[in-house]
């Protein structure tokens, strides 16, 4: 295996000018730099990563912590940005927080004891004073996803949550639909507090009185849409809409219908929110609320990328919100359908 003595020698440079070509230090002419560059192809030299980063002080690697790997949603954050890092010359290190607490806060400390440049933290657990005193733990900058807040201390790039349930219930509401079941994403999050707030409110505006059996938790998944409509159905609760917290349950939740003879949307409407793929090619298509995922994605990592160039950057705060897509899962309240 070459050596950076190898490559001196091909060259005729010094070890301390070479070491200049491979660490971006340094004024090098732009034919020593070529010349280092030509040996080091040619001899198949590769120089040792965590040495750089101690001289340079950078890794050219960006930190990326997701609650889990299992939904498009989270694949198509890490698609995005695997490809801003590509584009950048730099290395995305992606670590599973288990979507606990607790597992956030391993996942900064592992990927700052990588000398990661940067960590982008899409978290749902840690309060904003708890991702505060972690910012102040660790070296790297921290871009929270998924949260609303300003802090001096943090970047933040998150959804409008209450925007996004607003438009769900609005449409549901505006169908004429008053008896509206609800399957909240965990309340142990600041997203399914927030989405289960909403429904109330909006439910309270048009004097609607809740009732007990009309609500699920689910934890985003398909089988705990399904699992929900299961006990709806039990719960003997007549109900004209379903609002579903995310595109996986609302599906799980389409398929429990089905199999109890009940027809969407002539039977129950069926309301979700994230526009997965999934979500067009159901049967019927769901009418959902669309999440600039990929535009949020990419400008948290245009970002991370600047402050990996150690680049001055001011702290950063950005809400996103949804829009309204109509397909086939919903439907004006009339005689025939006005609860099963």
């Amino acid at each position: 295996m070459a050596t950076i003595n190898d490559v001196c020698k091909a060259t005729g440079y010094s070890k301390a000018t070479v070491s200049r070509v491979l660490n971006g230090t340094g004024q090098v002419k732009a034919a020593t730099r070529d010349a280092v560059l030509s040996a080091m192809q040619s001899l198949g030299y590769q120089p040792n990563a965590m040495a750089q980063a101690l001289a340079t002080n950078t890794s050219n690697t960006i930190g990326l912590i997701l609650p889990h790997f299992q939904s498009s949603y989270f694949g198509s954050i890490l698609h995005h940005a695997e490809q801003s890092t590509q584009q950048a010359s730099k290395k995305l290190l992606v670590v599973n927080s288990r979507n606990t607490a607790s597992g956030e806060r391993e996942a900064v400390a592992t990927l700052a004891n990588q000398r990661c440049d940067a960590i982008l933290l899409y978290s749902r657990h840690l309060s904003i004073a708890d991702l505060a005193a972690l910012q102040q733990s660790v070296l790297p900058p921290l871009i929270i996803l998924n949260r609303q807040f300003e802090d001096n201390t943090l970047h933040s790039f998150g959804l409008d949550q209450r925007q996004l349930a607003e438009i769900a219930m609005q449409h549901l509401l505006s169908l004429g639909h008053r008896h509206i079941a609800c399957i909240t994403s965990p309340l142990a999050s600041e997203t399914g507090q927030i989405r289960y707030a909403v429904y109330q409110q909006m439910l309270e505006q048009q004097q609607i009185t809740m009732q007990p059996g009309w609500v699920h938790e689910g934890t985003n998944t398909l089988a705990s849409g399904y699992q929900a409509v299961e006990q709806l159905l039990s719960s003997q609760q007549s109900v004209s809409a379903i609002f579903a917290c995310n595109d996986d349950m609302a599906i799980g939740a389409i398929r429990a219908l089905f199999d109890h003879g009940l027809r969407v949307p002539q039977d129950v409407s069926v309301m979700g929110i994230d526009n997965e793929p999934a979500a067009a090619y159901a049967i019927p298509s769901l009418t959902t609320v669309s999440l600039p995922i990929v535009q949020l994605t990419q400008d948290a990592m245009t970002l991370a990328v600047s402050l990996a160039n150690k680049e001055h950057a001011q702290t950063r705060h950005q809400t996103y919100s949804g829009e309204l897509v109509l397909r086939e899962s919903t439907q004006a309240l009339t005689s025939a359908n006005s609860s099963y």
